[in-house]
């Protein structure tokens, strides 16, 4: 864990962490959750929430100089991995179950997240580029989502066109911060901030920023617009 930080900051990672994994846990327990794929999904999270917090505590990804980065090759990689599995071979009887208006809520988790990364700026371990007071405005994603909620599934009815186009705009917003921290993250790959780079992920709770929080984000937009896009937008 990083020397110094003020409890606060982990306390409300941790619980944010645990709150983006609840709202899926949620999404899945009402409506695949007798199924094969549904309970190796759950346990293979469990799993590598487990296993990615051994790996940090251990500091196995505080070696920075290894390529490809160990952050992305043994962390952020196999998790997008695991759900781009998910959405191509488990579509109909996992992703296409999954309740819509829970995949949209979720994103509120992103305001505590920056929130975070404003903190850890503070500190000195992430730059300033990675919060809202640099180039970073996926904030705005967790800001917009309960009005996206209220506005797309008022009157019993659901505002498909609305929805996509949000769900686009705010997987272009993630993209960006994601290029930003692996743009500013010490590897061959740096381009930016080497006074202050990218070093909060390389510990714990952090490292569950990469290998939990974004792929599951990740993974909501994708379910949603597949869903909407097929025309399962329950």
């Amino acid at each position: 864990m990083i020397e110094d930080l003020p409890s606060y900051i982990s306390i409300t990672f941790l619980s944010t962490t645990f709150l983006t994994v609840g709202f899926l846990l949620a999404a899945i327990r009402q409506s695949v959750l007798n199924r094969i794929a549904t309970k190796v999904f759950v346990a293979v999270l469990a799993f590598w929430m487990v296993f990615e917090a051994t790996l940090a505590l251990a500091g196995f990804h505080r070696v920075t100089g290894a390529f490809p980065p160990r952050v992305f090759a043994f962390a952020a990689m196999p998790a997008i991995g695991f759900i781009l599995v998910y959405l191509i071979f488990f579509r109909k009887q996992f992703v296409e179950q999954l309740p819509l208006k829970l995949l949209t809520l979720l994103h509120i988790v992103r305001i505590p997240v920056e929130i975070v990364l404003l903190w850890l700026f503070q500190q000195g371990q992430v730059p300033v580029e990675m919060t809202f007071e640099g180039g970073n405005f996926d904030i705005l994603s967790g800001i917009t989502a309960p009005i996206i909620y209220f506005l797309a599934f008022r009157n019993g009815n659901v505002n498909r066109p609305l929805l996509i186009v949000w769900n686009i705009v705010a997987l272009l917003l993630l993209i960006n911060i994601v290029t930003t921290a692996i743009l500013a993250f010490p590897s061959p790959f740096q381009q930016i901030a080497f006074d202050q780079p990218n070093l909060a992920v390389t510990y714990f709770p952090f490292i569950w920023l990469p290998a939990v929080i974004v792929p599951i984000v990740f993974f909501s937009h994708l379910a949603a617009l597949v869903k909407l896009i097929t025309g399962k937008d329950k």
